[in-house]
């Protein structure tokens, strides 16, 4: 019994020192496992302000629309937080799942990404970059993909050929060491490129957090305090939101982790929808937003597709003679735009489908599918 004993000893401090000696990222992704919509609770972050707060007006039809009985399965499936609609700059929908409010945060994830895209065109607007083709050596000297051809244009459409693994799942890829590190500077100063600028699309978190450097380097602002000033003030947000940070008081981890609710979600999808207007004033410019949802397709994927799914850090859907700019997240994060319509509509939740057509997960034609039946109801 006592060499059992010892043996037991021995080997938990094995563990323990292993444990000890990992990366503290590690550790921390240990604990953690999988990212989650509730994660800026482990994370420090910034607050960005609701300065101007402005309650939707409901829609005349509010409250009249229901999720269509033939949709149930497959929009339960993949665990929703919240599903929301707007017509004309109106709410016309909006239900919460799983114990979540109106006002509960969640993460955005890679939704994250289009609202970076945003704050480029806010940048060039202000003229603190001259145009999305200026090179990124102009503001990040000191990095290794300094020493390449590499512009902003390359890291707006994914074109940049970063060195860089897009896998949260594996324990020792540079994305999951963005999302639970803890100096994003540090991991980013080193990675160079794997492939021409320009070349081909590949799809690197590293890209828009790349941007999120230059955007403090450009403006001399924090990307939280920028974002704050120039858009989240200005459209209307009703509450705080809150953006995770590497470290406290460090940078925010600029291509996941902006954290706010469906409605406030929403207004970013209704400010492209407006052109970039909000009331009467010109928040992005006009032409930035063409850009920004503009498919690429003159440069093909990985797997040899034309790439006219995507544009500037933001997905486009080609689906029933309709053009659908969308932000889209890991767990099913999503905000479409649909101008044929004069609506937007957000879906939240802690899933999404792994089964992809043409490169789009399926669950996305569920919820566009769902959402036009439901809009097809108002005729009625």
């Amino acid at each position: 019994m006592k060499r059992i004993l010892t043996v037991v000893v021995i080997v938990l401090g094995i563990i323990g020192l292993i444990i000890l000696l990992m990366p503290g990222y590690l550790r921390t992704a240990l604990v953690y496992q999988t990212p989650d919509i509730d994660d800026y609770r482990i994370f420090h972050n910034r607050t960005i302000e609701a300065a101007r707060p402005e309650p939707w007006t409901k829609h005349e039809l509010y409250g009249s629309l229901q999720i269509p009985e033939s949709y149930t399965d497959s929009f339960f499936k993949f665990e929703p937080a919240a599903f929301l609609i707007l017509q004309n700059g109106q709410l016309l929908f909006e239900e919460y799942y799983d114990d979540h409010q109106s006002d509960d945060l969640s993460g955005s994830f890679s939704m994250a990404k289009t609202i970076i895209a945003l704050l480029v065109g806010a940048a060039i607007d202000d003229g603190y970059i001259r145009d999305i083709h200026q090179p990124v050596k102009d503001f990040l000297p000191d990095f290794a993909i300094a020493q390449h051809d590499v512009t902003l244009y390359h890291l707006l459409t994914m074109t940049s050929g970063l060195d860089w693994d897009e896998e949260y799942a594996a324990a020792f890829s540079v994305t999951t060491k963005a999302y639970y590190g803890r100096d994003l500077e540090k991991l980013l100063k080193p990675i160079g490129i794997n492939e021409p600028p320009g070349s081909v699309f590949y799809y690197t978190s590293g890209s828009t957090q790349l941007l999120a450097f230059i955007l403090e380097q450009a403006t001399g602002k924090k990307v939280s305090d920028y974002f704050t000033e120039r858009i989240w003030s200005k459209i209307g947000a009703e509450n705080d939101a809150l953006w995770s940070l590497d470290h406290e008081d460090g940078i925010e981890k600029a291509y996941c982790c902006f954290n706010s609710n469906a409605r406030d979600f929403a207004r970013l999808g209704q400010l492209i929808l407006n052109g970039g207007y909000w009331d009467d004033e010109q928040i992005i410019s006009s032409g930035f937003l063409m850009q920004m949802t503009t498919p690429l397709s003159y440069v093909s994927d990985k797997k040899g597709n034309k790439v006219d799914y995507y544009g500037l850090q933001t997905w486009i859907l080609h689906h029933q003679g309709m053009s659908i700019p969308y932000f889209r997240g890991i767990l099913g994060q999503y905000i479409f735009v649909v101008p044929e319509m004069d609506a937007v509509f957000v879906r939240l939740g802690h899933k999404r489908s792994d089964y992809r057509i043409n490169d789009i997960p399926s669950d996305v034609l569920i919820y566009t599918d769902m959402f036009l039946e439901m809009m097809s109801g108002l005729d009625q």
